[in-house]
């Protein structure tokens, strides 16, 4: 395995104040049958009013009347009195706790990016706790929530332009995330916009644009995006023809001073049936307007946004990537369009598309790892006896005990936590296999191209988006003993040993800690040293052209499901943080290049080679 190179990040785009105000672009043509706004409506001076499409999470408040609007937008957010009881208590605890726990960056994405981390790893662990007293499920806007009132935000001014440490082709699977970073202040409305100050009199201008995926796009035009305004449409009230009013009205200014406006494209999560995902597709300009009917007979008002040139590609990786999910032939520079020969559940692709590299040298594909010693003659898991599956918070599950008294993983099948040892169900247990706490030991599901990277080897990107704690896959090979390791060799390069988890990986139980004591927090000091090393020189998987990252976005996890000895368990890779396609996939090889206890014992203890992954929390070495 070969040094990192540097994975796909989108630099920031140009033009961040609204000192770029007034640059021409050129015209296009008014749609046939459209009318232009002006006709229909005279633009009235604007007048700050709340809308139902209000925010609770914005900077503004909002004033309220009666107690029974606090109450109600608490129910909607899943509250239940029980609920509100518990989480008061919770966030007495998280106050004392967050003060602690400060930004430990000055670098705007590394900031976004803890805040990230703190936000999924509360979500999900709020989850986790609902699911065990089967309270409301809305655990973002929980954690969401939690954030706002103890401060854990940033960029919370609203500007025009980029936002520092959001890159294009970002991507986000709540809106409460794009809230806390700044990107997209509104948690409903799918129009953020600011107030300045204009000739004497203020006026709104759009700063920030979310795009339901409904538009009447050319689908071979990417740059062009046809938004539909906001308002009367609302299932709670009489429907009727839209107001050139707040983001509508803001949407308008905005085409006439020619601001930039941030642009969030949204997709369907193909991982889960009721879900999206939003894509930062970087900044457009309003080019055009105009009123037209919609289906249900009502006037509503469509804007034409322009995407900026220059800018790196966001949306239209994911157009990419759909094609090439559907038929894999389309990849262009592939070298061959399955890599594991049909022994993965989904084919994997080799790309070159920088010179002439072939591949590759030879080796046998396989998903496991292969023992020392016969499974058969190792110690047994305990094994549950639950009926069906294994239910969160059910003490009688041997399994769940095993864990700590939870089930490790979400009902989706994202890691809740890094813990020392996690254990799956395995055959012995009573449980089907639908049951959420078998997921690694189904394999990969997961569109992978290994690519060419130019001078440093080959890598693994994803064709699909990738969420915070899915499983990525096994480091698959042969287990080897450490005391026969030939480090300095070419075994080396394919060779996985364990390491003391980075400061990362043991932050990212951050946001679950908070609602925990701190004794059940996993530190260096609950860690054991695992013996294991496995080799995927002449045989392994994907996982042995993964590259080396000081700033990785994968963790390894060891797992148990097939046999009780805990010094050999399976080494299985999740997601640190939200992935978008595209994006090299690497983990942090760490300081030690053999297994903890062997540097100092042996005279062979490898060198450090040096590190090119570019970040900013670059050691230089691994």
């Amino acid at each position: 395995m070969l040094v990192f190179v540097t994975p796909f990040r989108p630099h920031a785009s140009p033009e961040q104040s609204a000192a770029s105000f007034g640059q021409p672009l050129p015209k296009s043509p008014i749609p046939l049958k459209a009318t232009p706004i002006s006709a229909a409506f005279p633009i009235p001076r604007p007048e700050y009013e709340w809308d139902e499409d209000y925010e609770p999470f914005s900077d503004h408040k909002k004033p309220t009347s009666t107690s029974r609007k606090t109450t109600k937008r608490t129910q909607q957010a899943g509250y239940s009195d029980a609920a509100n009881i518990k989480r008061r208590s919770t966030k007495r605890s998280l106050n004392i706790e967050l003060a602690s726990c400060p930004s430990s960056s000055s670098d705007p994405n590394e900031s976004v990016e803890e805040i990230m981390m703190m936000f999924d790893s509360l979500q999900r662990r709020i989850l986790q706790l609902d699911e065990k007293e089967d309270a409301g499920r809305r655990a973002d806007l929980k954690a969401g929530t939690l954030m706002m009132q103890n401060g854990r935000r940033i960029n919370n001014l609203k500007t025009i332009g980029p936002v520092p440490g959001v890159e294009i082709g970002d991507i986000f699977f709540f809106r409460i995330e794009m809230c806390i970073v700044g990107l997209h202040a509104p948690a409903m409305a799918g129009i953020d916009y600011i107030s300045v100050k204009h000739v004497r009199k203020n006026d709104t201008l759009a700063v920030s644009i979310i795009s339901s995926g409904g538009y009447e796009n050319d689908d071979n035009d990417m740059d062009i995006l046809v938004y539909t305004g906001q308002g009367g449409n609302s299932r709670h009230k009489e429907k009727h023809d839209q107001k050139l009013e707040r983001g509508n009205l803001a949407l308008m200014n905005s085409m006439k001073r020619k601001n930039l406006i941030r642009v969030v494209r949204s997709a369907q999560d193909l991982f889960l049936n009721s879900g999206k995902i939003y894509i930062y597709d970087g900044l457009y300009r309003v080019e055009d307007s105009w009123m037209d009917k919609a289906k249900n007979g009502f006037s509503v008002f469509k804007y034409k946004l322009r995407r900026e040139p220059g800018q790196p590609d966001g949306i239209s990786v994911w157009k990419m990537t759909e094609k090439w999910k559907a038929n894999p032939a389309t990849r262009d520079k592939a070298i061959l369009l399955d890599l594991s020969s049909k022994v993965e559940n989904i084919p994997v692709c080799l790309v070159n598309d920088v010179d002439d590299e072939k591949g590759p040298s030879y080796f046998n594909y396989v998903t496991g790892v292969e023992y020392l010693r016969p499974l058969s003659k190792t110690k047994p898991l305990q094994s549950c006896q639950c009926p069906s599956v294994c239910l969160p918070g059910d003490p009688n599950c041997s399994c769940s005990q095993l864990n700590g008294g939870d089930l490790p993983y979400t009902s989706s099948g994202l890691l809740v936590k890094h813990i020392p040892m996690l254990y799956e169900c395995s055959s012995r247990c009573h449980c089907s296999q639908n049951c959420r706490n078998r997921v690694t030991q189904k394999g990969v599901y997961l569109n992978f191209e290994v690519f060419w990277t130019g001078n440093c080897g080959w890598g693994v990107r994803s064709w699909d988006p990738i969420r915070a704690g899915t499983f990525i896959c096994e480091y698959a090979g042969k287990v080897i003993d450490e005391t026969n390791l030939n480090m300095d060799g070419e075994e080396d390069e394919y060779t996985f040993c364990t390491s003391w988890p980075i400061d990362k990986v043991l932050g990212w139980n951050l946001g679950a800690e908070l609602l925990e004591d701190a004794s059940a927090n996993v530190t260096t000091e609950r860690l054991k040293r695992l013996p294991i090393a496995i080799s995927a020189k002449c045989s392994g998987n994907v996982a042995r052209f993964l590259n080396h990252s000081c700033s990785p976005n994968l963790l390894w996890q060891p797992v148990q499901y097939d046999h009780g000895d805990n010094s050999y368990p399976h080494i299985m890779f999740f997601a640190m943080k939200h992935i978008p396609p595209m994006t090299e996939l690497t983990y942090d090889y760490g300081t030690r290049g053999a297994p903890p206890g062997i540097k100092g014992k042996f005279p062979n203890a490898p060198k450090l080679k040096p590190c090119l992954c570019g970040s900013t929390n670059c050691r230089g070495s691994f």
